[in-house]
């Protein structure tokens, strides 16, 4: 199959760069060997994969799902939506008969779209209060060890300083360079950083902006997003059989591809996330193959770059991506649950989360192998409201004292134990919902080579009794040797009985919800 010059790098460039570190560096650890053949784009290349250290070790990631669709206060997908004078069905490419709330909104404080587009939208978004050394610093607070700019949305809008697309953030909007402004912040705090780009599904998202009203006094009237002087940002009118989520254009996938080479080559992420499967065959492994080799390059020898998108089978290739869900057991590869602690984008009056719903979220995923890559909303304006800001500070409490359960843990013989263990609903993207009530006696478990921790998935108001480990217990062999409260005032009292690990209640608890123990073994 024919190589494309773009993404092959010689394997005798990274032969000479892996050998030249092993003269001056400390032997790699086993996981992170040193990489003595390229990556090319066919499925089978990508199964040399090893998943980082860092990721495996990171657990949590917060993520600033933003840009200029947060400016009309409407939440997700206002870009396609407020062309939405009659809402298609995205599976079958039919009207429905009824108009959009968002085509509503925007006829209400913008005008027609024919008259006054997205284009016109982008122009307002300044993001004049946005900070991002002061919300990066919070975000190290809070526990994160990763930070994820998003790179690209649907609206084809690129945050970065772009050489090849007109419509980005420093040419117009903020007058700024998203990415790289976020890049350095999340270096300055010891985070690393990944970008998420959202373009492969761009091209069939935004033929709304192609439409005209079906009926009303605009009747007719073609939007702003047939006008050809803007096809570089609503893109080309696709065929009429190309409206899945992913086109099935050469030319616009030629089109994604450049883009986000030219993205990895600016930025060289730690991090990459698609929002979809990894796109279009070989054109998205040519990317791929792209990515992993020029990270190779730039960590001599070492690969410590991750991909994340939505496949439901990763193989080791690539770390799955499961959107607004969890696992329901433990997976033998990392994964990761990208969510929002709200909407996507901002939206007035939404209803976020806990503090509390957060936490177990990630004690959760952590207990089956899994990643939490966490949407903090932020304002238009680029700053956070204080609603958000107290539910970080909460979590940001909790972290500090309970984190040793959570960073560089790896999953245990079983993940949990407990009542909600029956009751893992399916979520809207195939897996247990990511928020979802928790009783009594809902127990998740990590472990750290041989110290085990038990969470309360809520705080207990009787003793706590730990069935996985009784005496009689087929899971464990070793008796209990210490148990330990998290955040506590000294030691717990504690009987190994024949049923289950009997901890009393402490008299002074944590003012927390999730309650962390730690649990020693004798040898």
């Amino acid at each position: 199959m024919k190589k494309n010059s773009l993404v092959i790098l010689s394997a005798a460039a990274i032969i000479l760069s892996a050998f030249l570190v092993s003269c001056t560096s400390k032997p790699a650890k086993q996981e992170q060997k040193l990489f003595t053949a390229s990556f090319e784009p066919e499925p089978e290349s990508f199964r040399q994969y090893i998943y980082p250290d860092w990721f495996r070790d990171a657990k949590f990631g917060i993520w600033a799902h933003w840009g200029p669709q947060a400016v009309p206060r409407q939440g997700d997908w206002y870009a396609r939506k407020m062309y939405e004078s009659d809402i298609i069905n995205r599976r079958t490419n039919e009207p429905t008969g009824k108009p959009g709330r968002e085509y509503l909104y925007h006829l209400e404080h913008y005008g027609h779209p024919s008259k006054f587009g997205y284009k016109d939208i982008i122009p307002l978004w300044k993001a004049e209060r946005w900070d991002p050394e002061k919300l990066m610093a919070l975000y190290r607070r809070v526990g994160a060890k990763y930070f994820v700019s998003m790179a690209t949305h649907h609206d084809n809008f690129f945050l970065w300083d772009s050489k090849i697309h007109r419509w980005n953030s420093v040419k117009m909007g903020p007058m700024k360079d998203v990415v790289g402004l976020w890049q350095q912040a999340a270096k300055k705090e010891g985070l690393r950083f990944g970008v998420s780009e959202h373009l492969g599904a761009s091209y069939t998202w935004f033929q709304t902006s192609h439409g005209a009203d079906r009926s009303g006094p605009m009747k007719g009237v073609p939007y702003d997003g047939a006008n050809p002087e803007y096809q570089d940002l609503y893109h080309p009118k696709t065929a009429p059989d190309d409206f899945q989520w992913l086109t099935k254009d050469p030319a616009n996938q030629q089109n994604w591809l450049t883009s986000i080479t030219e993205l990895i080559d600016m930025y060289q992420p730690d991090l990459l996330y698609s929002d979809g499967e990894l796109p279009f065959g070989e054109v998205g492994r040519t990317m791929l193959a792209h990515y992993y080799n020029q990270d190779i390059v730039k960590n001599g020898g070492r690969l410590e770059a991750v991909y994340t998108c939505k496949h439901l089978i990763s193989e080791g290739r690539w770390v799955r991506d499961i959107e607004r869900g969890a696992m329901d057991s433990i997976s033998v590869d990392p994964w990761q649950t990208d969510t929002s602690i709200g909407d996507w984008y901002y939206r007035t009056g939404q209803k976020y989360m806990t503090g509390t719903e957060v936490i177990q979220m990630l004690v959760d995923i952590v207990s089956k192998n899994g990643n939490l890559l966490l949407n903090v909303v932020q304002t238009p304006e680029g700053d956070l409201e204080q609603d958000v800001i107290d539910i970080l500070d909460e979590i940001a409490e909790w972290t500090p004292v309970n984190g040793e359960g959570i960073y560089g843990t790896r999953p245990w013989k079983v993940y949990g134990e407990g009542p909600s263990m029956q009751k893992q609903e399916k979520g809207t993207f195939g897996g247990v919902r990511d928020v979802r009530p928790y009783e009594p006696g809902d127990i998740r478990f990590t472990s750290k080579g041989e110290t085990l921790y038990a969470f309360c998935m809520v705080s207990p108001v009787e003793d706590v009794n730990i069935y996985s480990l009784g005496k009689n217990s087929s899971i464990i062999s070793k008796k209990v040797k210490s148990v330990t409260l998290l955040g506590g005032a000294g030691k717990p009292d504690w009987k190994q009985e024949d049923d289950a690990l009997v901890i009393k209640k402490p008299s002074e608890m944590p003012s927390w919800q999730v309650i962390g123990f730690r649990i020693e073994f004798r040898k």
